[in-house]
């Protein structure tokens, strides 16, 4: 069921995510405190008000499973039932079931919900069944995938700017307040109306602004800052043409005292019109001085009135944009839940700093990286409960995720107290992955090693499962803290936890950037990486495993020109040659988490703030180069990648798009009985620079296997004739020269018991075809190989 009408279509998303939100939010605690009933009346409210807004819009499906869901909390309050884990898993799944019904009344997308099923099991209120089975999606869409679409990049909801507070009508009982007190057709604020012939002001307390509507004014405050730096700009063009009128009174009173010199007196026939004209030009030049005084005067007063307005504006938009982070946190409390339950471990979420405003950006692109952090650690950070209690630790394992502000920067702490990283099993990843030499391992320092876990597809994982192991959870924490301008920290105690710290400024609408020159082109640097800015003689270079180095801070320092970096051509200002007498360089220290580079330019230009261009699709991905601006001249100017330096600097490839082809052409056995299956999965692999032979079975993969030992990665389906892939598994595992080959088994068996299946017989990977894309495939065999 599709609702037609906008208006109530919107009222009614926002409506149902409210009540859905304060439902699961109120089970979560039940589930925790089964004796403290106090919130049920209010969880009965919610069910009640979501049931009149479902009857009211004809969204029949959710209307029925709440009043369900209703009878359920109805029967907790009367003592009838107690809140077992089967009995909230009942609460959950029709919880579910009600959101998927409620983003098809939003959407038009089809839920795929068996109301059926999901009343069975209501009313019996016994052991849930899979969730699979009553919702044929087969995964539940959380708030940021269903009601809360606030935290997509390209959203359409709406924000709420709330206007000074008048008399609010209270609804009636029985009416449906979610619907009827926002009002959104009016277009100004303040009306008067006459109910019921009584004499009250009607006055909106709060207007609805889409989402996108505020990314474009800020966007517009910040080109707003840029244009009030050019008007700066054209202050000191004033004040060079008052230079030039100065300088041409000092000309004109040197001529006008040669003509008053008795030595250079001339005929007075002919003085006389010079002497007029002189008296003309000194009138001209008093009047054009006036002009320009008064010009001065009026421009910098316009320009303080408008740095004042457009400081003011762009606060403002700011705090619009500015949402509790406790819209994101709240998503967190059910994942857990569910994960380590899933997982059989018993793990407490502790969230606090909730209420602290970010911008909306943040939310949207913190989400992701917090979710992979939370399930890596409920995966493989957190022990069982039984290796916990062996430990001397609490069964029940916690992750702390906080939150506060500290002047104009926000830190998000996501804290756990399972076992920490394993420097070793870090050293033996980067070792197998070919990333460093032993030696060099050995001379980095715990910082530096731990920091290796934001590699692309990096992983310590031998193993792949649905929740963790994959090798690209780190890579996406990294890529989305750098989206955001931010830092991240790492701390790891072996056995003792693990600490993720990210911090970033509270403004990302404009960004403060060092401007630099090479080759007479300028470029900037965020400042948040620039460390200090010095210069180094020719004769304080010294050579170290081949790479320039300078001595920084009682520590060895590698250097680099920017030039060499950008694949320009050899500027002459920079740097200083060894064994040369040229004068000092100017040197940029860029600091990216624990690590230093120092980079050559030809000049300091200046600081600013800019607003970052994005790359177009086109470009998405420009090696080095983050994006562009536009600065207070007028000149186009790329902004530098820190990141992508460091990596470059290393002589390292970025990590490449999931399409783009390996260095190596690394072998893999196919083995698919499916003619088309075969023909796709061997295309993409081929496509990714792999060199691939196929098997029409696993009779026939095993065959080809031993005349051809030097595989790199067996690919295979399970179903298939004469030999099957869970055999085939068991068969490569029993002969010893291939006991450490990775095998990646993709099937449409999804269940955790085929999953089970497929560990047991020695697969490395089990990935299903149901969830099956190019990325997936690529990533698994990334961190595998």
């Amino acid at each position: 069921m599709y609702i037609e009408d906008e208006e109530l279509r919107t009222l009614y998303r926002d409506a149902s995510k409210d009540h859905l939100d304060k439902l699961e939010a109120g089970f979560l605690y039940l589930e925790k405190h089964p004796d403290d009933l106090t919130q049920l009346k209010d969880l009965l409210r919610a069910t009640h008000s979501l049931k009149g807004d479902s009857r009211m819009l004809g969204v029949q499906d959710a209307e029925t499973l709440t009043h369900q869901l209703e009878e359920l909390l109805i029967s907790i309050d009367q003592g009838e039932r107690s809140l077992t884990s089967a009995f909230c898993d009942c609460l959950y799944h029709g919880l579910d079931a009600i959101r998927s019904i409620a983003h098809e009344a939003i959407t038009g997308e089809p839920a795929n919900v068996s109301v059926f099923h999901v009343m069975a099991q209501l009313i019996n209120a016994g052991e849930p069944e899979p969730v699979s089975e009553a919702i044929e999606s087969g995964e539940r869409q959380d708030l940021g995938e269903v009601a809360d679409v606030s935290l997509q990049a390209n959203d359409n909801t709406d924000a709420i700017l709330t206007l000074p507070p008048s008399t609010e009508l209270e609804p009636e009982p029985d009416s449906q307040p979610v619907l009827e007190t926002v009002a959104t057709k009016s277009p100004s604020l303040e009306t008067t109306a006459t109910p019921d012939n009584s004499h009250e002001v009607y006055q909106i307390d709060t207007v609805r602004v889409e989402a996108p509507k505020l990314d474009t004014l800020m966007i517009q405050a910040g080109e707003l800052a840029v244009t009030k730096r050019r008007i700066t700009r054209r202050m000191d063009d004033i004040d060079k043409v008052l230079l030039f009128w100065e300088s041409w009174v000092r000309d004109s009173l040197v001529n006008r005292l040669a003509f008053d010199n008795p030595e250079l007196q001339v005929e007075a026939g002919t003085s006389a019109p010079l002497q007029t004209f002189q008296q003309l030009i000194d009138d001209r030049l008093d009047q054009l001085g006036d002009l320009l005084k008064q010009l001065r005067t009026n421009a910098y007063e316009d320009s303080a009135r408008l740095e004042t307005l457009s400081n003011s504006l762009e606060s403002d938009i700011l705090k619009l944009r500015r949402l509790p982070l406790a819209n994101m946190f709240n998503l967190f409390p059910r994942m857990v839940r569910d994960l380590a339950k899933q997982r059989r471990k018993s793990v407490n979420l502790v969230i606090e700093g909730g209420d602290i405003q970010a911008d909306k950006r943040i939310l949207e692109e913190m989400k992701a990286p917090l979710t992979h952090l939370i399930r890596n650690a409920i995966d493989h950070g957190i022990e069982a409960p039984s290796e916990r209690i062996a430990m001397d630790k609490p069964s029940m394992a916690t992750i702390w995720l906080k939150a506060r502000q500290q002047g104009n920067q926000i830190e998000i702490d996501v804290v756990d107290d399972g076992r920490g990283l394993s420097l070793e099993s870090i050293k033996q990843t980067a070792l197998r992955r070919g990333l460093y030499q032993e030696a060099e391992l050995d001379q980095m320092s715990t910082e530096q090693l731990q920091n290796l876990v934001f590699i692309p597809g990096f992983s310590t994982r031998t193993t792949v499962t649905e929740i963790s192991g994959r090798g690209v959870g780190l890579d996406v924490v990294r890529v989305n803290i750098e989206r955001l301008k931010g830092r991240i920290q790492l701390q790891s105690n072996p056995g003792q936890g693990c600490l993720f710290r990210f911090s970033f400024s509270t403004s990302l609408a404009t960004a403060s950037a060092l401007i630099v020159e090479v080759n007479s082109t300028a470029y900037a640097i965020p400042v948040e990486f620039v460390e200090v800015m010095i210069r180094v003689a020719p004769q304080e270079i010294f050579t170290l495993e081949g790479s320039p180095t300078i001595t920084f801070q009682g520590n060895p320092l590698s250097v680099v020109r920017l030039t060499e970096l950008l694949g320009l051509p050899k500027s002459v200002a920079t740097p200083p040659q060894l064994n040369t007498t040229k004068q000092s360089a100017l040197c940029v220290v860029l600091k990216i988490g624990p690590e230093y580079l120092g980079v050559f330019v030809d000049d300091l230009v200046d600081q600013q703030d800019i607003v970052l261009k994005p790359h177009s699709k086109l470009l998405k991905r420009v090696r080095n180069i983050a994006g562009a601006t536009i600065l207070g001249t007028g000149e186009i100017c790329m902004v530098l990648s820190p990141q992508d330096l460091m990596q470059s600097a290393r002589g390292k490839k970025i990590a490449p798009a999931a399409w783009e082809p390996t260095a190596t052409q690394l072998k893999v056995l196919l083995v698919e009985d499916s003619i088309p299956i075969r023909t796709q999965v061997r295309r993409i692999l081929e496509g990714a620079g792999y060199q691939v032979t196929t098997a029409v079975d696993g009779l026939d993969g095993f065959s080809k296997l031993q005349q051809e030992e030097s595989f790199d990665v067996v690919v295979s389906d399970v179903e298939m004739p004469n030999l099957n892939g869970l055999e085939l598994t068991t068969r490569i595992r029993q002969d010893t020269k291939f006991e450490s080959l990775p095998i990646i088994l993709v099937t449409t068996l999804a269940q955790d018991a085929d999953k089970q299946r497929g560990t047991e017989a020695g697969a490395n990977a089990y990935i299903t075809k149901g969830d099956f894309d190019q990325s997936l495939l690529l990533n698994t065999l990334r961190s595998l190989i």
